[in-house]
């Protein structure tokens, strides 16, 4: 359809619509169940998950509207401090919700659809990522497991602490970063973690990853609530949509293996750029209390899509 620039056709982070020569729409939608108890924290996370597609895109979220499903006999109180926790969040990152729709559901899920803008010659796809390029992660991984230690109430306060932090770390910084220091690719990490991100990326970009394990930001703790069995469902869905694309390393740890396919919510940007740019955004990003880290480089298309040293 004229106009449309990314559309259904690939596999990206958002749609965006060309209106003019210098001026595009991005849209997007997301939302998902509670993953903290905190109805306030779980707002601005589903807030921060939903405006991170936009941030990817190399666009500025504008507007977003309120999706919230909540049952009719719920404890309104609840509602209003998840809504207000999706207000605030978004008026954070400087943008307006105008609206949005709630229907009764016995199972609570909030979420925002988006809308941003971007120059249609700066949109950053996630299909162009070149031979040679440096691999720089954001975020630290690990929210789906310890997501699933708060459900079964093992993670400590700390613990859920540092989780909540790294969730409600908005991907502003990371993308105007990135921007500046000229990237080549990117996507964020969300449901199919890093390895399935990672494997559409490189697929699309007709080239192989190779990410070095042992450099993988972790969360604090996840490690141990791997090895206690707290494990997302979806984190075995990731691994079939993933094995046949990726050759793991003999003696890489299974238990760091997990962590590598583990569904994230609200994580950072993986981002593909030139190796001499790479220290340049690492400062950049840390001047924001962004904790960046190259975690690999690209390759010439080999056998596989994902390599895991």
């Amino acid at each position: 359809m004229p106009g449309v620039l990314v559309g259904l056709e690939a596999a990206a982070d958002a749609g965006v619509f060309q209106l003019r020569e210098d001026l595009a729409l991005v849209q997007t939608v997301d939302f998902f169940t509670p993953i903290v108890d905190d109805p306030y924290d779980f707002g601005r996370i589903a807030a921060t998950n939903s405006l991170s597609d936009v941030y990817v895109m190399g666009g500025k979220p504008i507007t977003a509207l309120n999706i919230a499903c909540y049952p009719a006999k719920g404890d309104p109180e609840v509602l209003a401090a998840i809504l207000n926790g999706g207000i605030d969040q978004a008026a954070a990152a400087g943008v307006a919700v105008i609206g949005g729709h709630t229907v009764d559901d016995p199972e609570i899920k909030f979420g925002l659809a988006v809308t941003g803008v971007v120059h249609p010659q700066q949109i950053v796809h996630n299909h162009t990522a070149k031979v040679g390029d440096a691999l720089v992660l954001t975020k630290p991984l690990g929210t789906g497991i310890l997501s699933t230690a708060v459900k079964r109430g093992l993670l400590s306060g700390d613990g859920i602490r540092h989780l909540t932090q790294s969730m409600l770390q908005l991907n502003r910084a990371a993308s105007e970063a990135m921007i500046a220091v000229g990237v080549h690719a990117a996507t964020d990490i969300t449901g199919f973690g890093l390895l399935g991100h990672a494997y559409e990326m490189a697929s699309a970009s007709g080239v192989t990853f190779r990410f070095d394990a042992n450099a993988v930001p972790l969360l604090p703790e996840v490690l141990h609530f791997a090895e206690q069995g707290c494990v997302p469902a979806g984190n075995r869905n990731n691994w079939e949509f993933v094995k046949d694309h990726v050759t793991i390393r003999e003696g890489i740890d299974p238990l760091l293996l997990k962590i590598l396919h583990d569904p994230q919510t609200a994580g950072g940007l993986l981002v593909s750029l030139a190796p001499k740019k790479v220290d340049e955004y690492v400062l950049q990003l840390a001047a924001h209390g962004v904790q960046a880290r190259q975690i690999g480089e690209v390759l010439p298309k080999g056998a596989v899509a994902v390599i895991v040293d």
